[in-house]
């Protein structure tokens, strides 16, 4: 069984980001932003690029995509 930090790896890797709801939803990981800091920690190269979205009631709102650095 994986632990958090090597699903969101690989939801990132398949889907290429993750978002908050995403980890939720799809992975039932409910503190995206703490095992981001551990990936980081654990010497992995995350970027968070800020989103727009709208939320249910049409107002614009804003929330951060992460995904894996390119490496050249």
């Amino acid at each position: 069984m994986k632990n958090q930090c090597e699903k969101i790896i690989q939801y990132i890797k398949d889907f290429g980001g993750i978002t908050t709801l995403q980890a939720f939803k799809d992975l039932g990981i409910t503190r995206l932003s703490g095992r981001i800091y551990d990936l980081k920690r654990m010497g992995y190269c995350l970027k968070s690029e800020t989103v727009t979205g709208k939320n249910r009631y049409g107002e614009k709102t804003h929330y951060a995509k992460y995904s894996l650095e390119e490496t050249a």
